[in-house]
């Protein structure tokens, strides 16, 4: 993203002392334009410039925002990867992107302690690493059917083109409103969604320093928030907040990132007094479809924003993009002759063009607001020396069948993925049997409930387990 961009589109919108954001404490307009130019000038001195390719994992801060920001006011390509990946999954990704830096929290390791103010990093340079993607400004990972990650290159229009869908989309909140944020900075929905239309726009945002409900709820109600953005699984939280709490502010709630349950859906509305608003989007392009009026429900998702161009073949949707996402020539089975294959299954409103989702067409899910693919998983356990077959599936939860000899316990299988996989990977339940179910040709049995059916009726010889 050019330099001139961000300081007439983001970082000029409103006066110094206009209040930009609010976590533990106030940051000001002001406040954000210093520490911006202040690090701009720190990653000069590092010989960051256009066309240099940055990785950066930190924790969510202020200061990882400043960064990000600085770092594109470099005109640098930036490489966001979450820090509570593992090392088995990290190194891989640094690997294959090769960056000229790295830009990392000090002392990333450890749980996530929240929203944070200020964070310090450490700025290292790679002498093999290779310059920036033409044109590309921000890179990030989505997971791929193949267990393989996507990587996924966006040039500073189609970041611009996304804040113009989110502008045109009625009831999207603007100058005077007041934005909670639960989804998290590192992902599409909490960077563009949140942060930058916040910026864009003149908005407040607000990012609560823990995600316990009843403390959200309570900066709610002092900062007068009139909308907050999440997940289902925010959502779901909250709604199990005792009594009906008093936010008489709050105008608009809106989820995204996986399929919003009807229960969900009815509880945050009986507990808050407003609907949630569903949005749909995808890391490759961003926002896509999406209703705030309040007239769409569970499993409903909207009609496609104004600027997106879409298409239903079969039950699968595509999205029209001028080129592929994908770097360094992977994924090109996703995208033909200007279209992208999303593997969403679909149905469309004929007369509303509303958009319904009825599942994935891969082995894409969503889990907590972030993509899991379960074929990764698979491969984790394959590996294990004493595993000879594997089967992920998910309903509720992720569940492993395994096929392995008897003396192999789900405790071993649960430490074994836990030093391999991040946390929202794992299984939470595992059943190892001698073999696994085969279909007449001889590929294994995926229904759950053809695997839930041999898991019963060997019972006496299989062992079943539960995180």
């Amino acid at each position: 993203m050019a330099n001139a961009w961000w300081g007439s589109h983001l970082l000029s919108p409103g006066a110094d002392d206009d209040l930009w954001a609010v976590s533990s404490a106030p940051v000001t307009r002001g406040q954000l334009r210093t520490a911006v130019a202040d690090l701009g000038r720190v990653f000069r001195e590092q010989g960051i410039t256009e066309g240099s390719s940055v990785l950066l994992r930190m924790k969510p801060s202020f200061t990882y925002i400043h960064v990000l920001l600085a770092l594109w006011s470099r005109g640098a390509q930036v490489t966001l990867v979450d820090f509570r990946l593992r090392p088995a999954e990290y190194e891989p990704l640094v690997d294959l992107v090769r960056p000229q830096y790295v830009v990392a929290a000090a002392g990333a390791e450890g749980p996530v302690a929240g929203f944070r103010q200020e964070s310090g990093f450490t700025v290292q340079r790679l002498p093999q690493g290779r310059p920036a993607a033409d044109g590309i400004r921000l890179v990030q990972f989505s997971s791929g059917s193949t267990g393989r990650p996507k990587v996924i290159g966006r040039a500073a229009a189609s970041v611009l083109a996304e804040l113009d869908r989110h502008a045109a989309l009625p009831g999207i909140p603007g100058p005077r409103d007041r934005v909670l944020l639960l989804n998290s900075v590192m992902h599409n929905m909490g960077l563009v969604s949140g942060v930058l239309h916040a910026l864009a726009v003149g908005a407040t945002l607000i990012v609560p320093p823990t995600l316990r409900p009843a403390e959200v709820v309570r900066l709610m109600a002092r900062t007068q928030a009139t909308a907050v953005y999440g997940t289902p699984v925010h959502y779901d939280l909250l709604t199990r907040l005792a009594g009906r709490p008093e936010l008489p502010a709050l105008r608009l709630a809106v989820s995204g990132g996986e399929r919003l349950p009807q229960e969900t859906y009815d509880g945050f509305r009986a507990h808050f007094g407003v609907p949630v608003n569903p949005v749909y989007g995808l890391t490759e392009i961003g926002l896509l479809a999406g209703d705030l009026t309040g007239t769409c429900v569970p499993p409903q998702l909207g009609p496609p924003v104004p600027g997106a161009e879409v298409k239903v073949v079969g039950d699968e949707l595509h999205v029209r993009m001028d080129s592929s996402p994908y770097l360094y020539g992977e994924h090109a089975d996703r995208f033909t002759d200007g279209w992208l294959r999303t593997y969403d299954r679909v149905h469309q409103d004929p007369a509303s063009g509303v958009l319904s989702l009825l599942g994935r067409s891969d082995s894409l899910v969503v889990v907590g607001g972030l993509k899991v693919d379960l074929a990764e998983a698979e491969s984790v356990l394959l590996a294990h020396p004493r595993v000879s077959e594997a089967v992920v599936t998910h309903g509720e939860v992720i569940e492993a069948y395994v096929g392995a000899d008897r003396a192999l316990t789900p405790d071993e299988l649960v430490v074994w993925c836990r030093e391999r996989l991040s946390p929202v990977k794992i299984p939470k339940r595992f059943s190892v049997l001698p073999r696994l179910p085969r279909n007449s040709t001889g590929k294994l049995v995926r229904d759950r409930a053809q695997l839930r059916g041999r898991v019963t009726s060997e019972s006496s010889s299989q062992v079943q387990g539960e995180r």
